[in-house]
């Protein structure tokens, strides 16, 4: 029989009202934000608002050329047509008893992600910050990434249709070594799951016997981390101190090099492509 819920209390009344007093705050402070901002467009007064409507009625009459056309056409076609599809593939999965344990499980994983999640947020904004960082200071070696992407597949593209037609051409023979591996693993499923079983006892007791020991190694551990700090720290700053001793060198190295690769790159462009000017003559010596 099912049990009848519990009334909510006094507390969380009074937080369910004042959250929806806070969320109705914002919704009108967004609604006049938005209103404003629509006055001051469509004002007559400083004649913004006649230039705003004339660029809308330009866009509006470019987007009904450009979608009139038969290409874009076809491309809402066939957009609406795989949306379609999706739709009536993933429906009857919703409903079906298999999906029940499926949702189960993703509200498990939820309940016990949250805290979890809630722990990292931070380091993973931090994480989130730093990783844009370094794209926008990676950015212009992007365009060669793209273009290295761009050939593998194009590349790959002639693979996957010979593949695809391969596979086409073998359907038989792809049915008939589904039947076979269907028939000779049928009869292997109950014994496998039965080993399944004994194989989790087992583990299971292994890992009952095995915590006790490796909870003691960690405390051991711990404490021995905890008295060996003092050196860890004079290592990492005798380590930084060494990096930042030799940073000169390296940077006086890597100028060095550039140099010479610079003057090695104008000899070898001269001696490859010579000037028109032929009485003229680059040489350029490191410094």
């Amino acid at each position: 029989m099912a049990t009848i819920p519990s009334l909510p209390s006094r507390d969380d009344l009074l937080r369910m009202a004042r959250s929806t007093t806070d969320i109705t705050g914002q919704l009108l402070d967004t609604a006049q934000n938005v209103t404003r901002i629509a006055l001051n467009t469509f004002d007559p007064r400083d004649g913004s608002g006649p230039e705003v409507l004339r660029v809308l009625r330009e866009t509006t009459a470019e987007l009904a050329e450009a979608s009139a056309s038969p290409q874009a056409q076809e491309a809402f076609y066939r957009i609406v047509d795989t949306l379609t599809r999706l739709g009536t593939t993933g429906a009857p999965l919703a409903v079906h008893p298999v999906s029940a344990p499926a949702q189960a499980l993703l509200a498990a994983l939820g309940d016990s992600l949250l805290p979890v999640l809630d722990a990292v947020e931070p380091a993973v904004e931090e994480f989130a910050t730093a990783l844009g960082e370094l794209v926008e200071a990676a950015s212009p070696l992007l365009p060669a990434a793209a273009g290295v992407a761009a050939g593998t597949l194009l590349a790959l593209t002639p693979l996957i249709r010979a593949a695809t037609g391969v596979l086409h051409d073998s359907t038989p023979e792809l049915r008939r070594i589904a039947d076979a591996l269907t028939a000779a693993l049928a009869p292997l499923m109950p014994l496998q799951v039965a080993l399944a079983e004994r194989a989790a006892t087992a583990g299971a007791d292994a890992v009952r016997a095995t915590l006790p020991p490796l909870a003691d190694l960690t405390d051991a551990a711990a404490a021995t981390a905890k008295a060996a700090r003092p050196v860890l720290v004079a290592g990492e700053e005798l380590c930084v101190s060494g990096l930042e001793r030799l940073q000169p060198a390296l940077m006086a190295a890597a100028s060095q090099a550039g140099r010479v690769a610079r003057a090695v790159a104008v000899r070898v462009s001269a001696a490859v492509s010579p000037a028109a000017e032929q009485g003229v003559v680059v040489a350029v010596s490191p410094a």
